[in-house]
């Protein structure tokens, strides 16, 4: 019983985690209609959420051990609840910059603990795989909640309506319940050696990133963050702009990305019990350029439709080019579960750290070059660009797999 209550608890943080950070593309759209600003300036949104989780979490990785992973997670659920009850009031752009960096400070604070309860829930490196990908895929279906829920709130009459600020007093009720939810949970702390201080526990997370199989693990996250937050955050604008669909349509229709996300990692367990992680995620990669070299054509081939009204008026560019996320789902969950298998339980708070850091340094790359290729050349380039970094991470896992491969080798012989 006590393990289904961690598990509840861990799952539904990251379930409202899922929808507050993943609604960055959403929010993107509707901050350029309503507070009439330019893509690259809203693509800055990225940067307060991103950049918040990556200096959060270089900087107390290491400390949360010790403060408590419950403690820390409800910290953050606290943190989030208030400034989304406090945005509907506020109402403008430098708000919900800084709405998006609590959400960023309150993650890492959440997906630290979250990583470190889940190496203490798995024995074994199946175990481990099976229920990271599980969690990651409730977190896809949070992601696909998001869309839905804001849209609800989007006055389809008119796009500069501040109307869908209300969606967060709705957050905030949902995260306050997710905090009761993790309060109650048995959530055991970690035991720490008696020598252990907070300077040799950060300095032991410095050390890591020194060793060749991180620094290139490292890498591949920051190329994998890149290409889903590039696309994930600006492809509700793409549909809008490009496709010339109306901003709820926009929107709805983005969840079809998510759908093939929540997909592609929920049944990735079964596939990687019976197949080898390395070459099925090559498979993965070279489907992604598939896609994308296939349905970009038929955005540039699309004549702008002005009499779309719903998603059976939508171009078929705008279903074909979410499924790249079948394909890219099981490539973040699946090398995280490689790289924290390498590792002892006490060393899996500070690989987090790094994780969240590299993560959070590739999706603000990702969405800042997107946001400005969209403005400078147009969204079908800004998406064509992301072949380069689908090659890139094909070379990296390469080295990844050599790398911890012999690490395996040493632990047998050992």
């Amino acid at each position: 019983m006590s393990r289904f209550m961690i598990i509840a608890a861990i799952a539904v943080s990251y379930y409202v985690f899922a929808i507050l950070l993943n609604s960055v593309g959403t929010v993107i759209l509707q901050s350029i209609n309503s507070f009439d600003i330019s893509k690259p300036q809203a693509s800055t949104l990225e940067g307060f959420k991103d950049l918040s989780i990556a200096i959060v979490s270089f900087l107390i990785a290491s400390v949360i051990p010790r403060v408590g992973y419950k403690l820390a997670m409800l910290f953050g659920l606290a943190l989030v609840a208030v400034a989304c009850s406090l945005a509907p009031s506020i109402a403008n752009f430098l708000f919900i910059k800084i709405l998006f960096a609590c959400i960023g400070t309150a993650f890492a604070l959440v997906k630290v603990s979250v990583y470190a309860v889940i190496g203490q829930l798995s024995s074994y490196t199946k175990a481990h795989s099976s229920l990271m990908n599980t969690i990651e895929g409730i977190f896809m279906l949070g992601v696909l909640s998001g869309y839905w829920i804001f849209a609800g709130f989007i006055d389809p009459n008119n796009d500069a309506s501040l109307a869908w600020l209300n969606v967060y007093y709705l957050l905030a009720t949902m995260v306050a319940f997710t905090f009761l939810i993790v309060m109650f949970a048995p959530i055991a702390p970690v035991q720490l050696a008696n020598e252990s201080t907070i300077a040799s526990e950060f300095t032991s997370m410095l050390k890591l990133a020194y060793k060749p199989l991180v620094l290139v693990f490292i890498f591949s996250i920051f190329l994998y963050v890149l290409i889903e937050q590039g696309i994930g955050s600006w492809l509700p604008t793409f549909n809008n702009e490009v496709l010339g669909l109306p901003t709820q349509v926009s929107i709805q229709i983005t969840s079809i990305f998510a759908i093939a996300l929540a997909v592609g990692r929920l049944t990735a367990g079964a596939v990687l019990r019976k197949m080898n992680w390395y070459p099925f995620l090559n498979i993965c990669l070279a489907g992604m350029a598939v896609v994308m070299l296939i349905s970009l054509p038929l955005a540039e081939t699309n004549d702008i439709q002005t009499d779309v009204a719903s998603w059976s008026d939508a171009p078929l560019a705008a279903f074909l080019i979410p499924m790249i996320g079948l394909m890219m789902a099981p490539i973040y969950p699946v090398i995280n579960s490689v790289m924290l298998s390498t590792l002892p339980l006490a060393q899996h708070a500070p690989m987090t750290g790094l994780i969240v850091v590299f993560s959070a340094l590739g999706g603000t790359t990702g969405s800042i070059i997107t946001g400005f290729v969209f403005d400078a050349i147009g969204g079908q380039n800004a998406f064509y660009l992301s072949l380069v970094p689908i090659a890139a991470l094909m070379a990296t896992l390469f080295f990844f797999k050599k790398a911890s491969s012999s690490i395996y080798q040493q632990g047998a012989q050992s």
